[in-house]
């Protein structure tokens, strides 16, 4: 099943604030947290969510990733 979550229910299951939800679905179109708006209501699918939290994944520190993608030491360009 991949149900269509309220806030509230997403919050718990992402251990995240509404507060911080509702952020996420302020962004800008292309990297807004997708979501079904109903009067009153707003629901995420929760596929949806774990695919659009994947774009956020990351491993170590972000700015040692970052110099290394400087200095063309990333793993993308060896």
């Amino acid at each position: 099943l991949d149900p269509l979550l309220d806030l509230r229910a997403l919050a718990t299951y992402a251990s995240l604030s509404r507060r911080t939800l509702r952020s996420f679905l302020e962004l800008p179109p292309d990297t807004a947290l997708p979501c079904y708006r109903l009067p009153g209501k707003v629901l995420v699918r929760r596929s949806e969510f774990d695919g659009w939290l994947e774009h956020y994944r990351s491993r170590g520190r972000p700015s040692l990733a970052r110099a290394l993608r400087e200095l063309g030491l990333d793993k993308g360009t060896v």
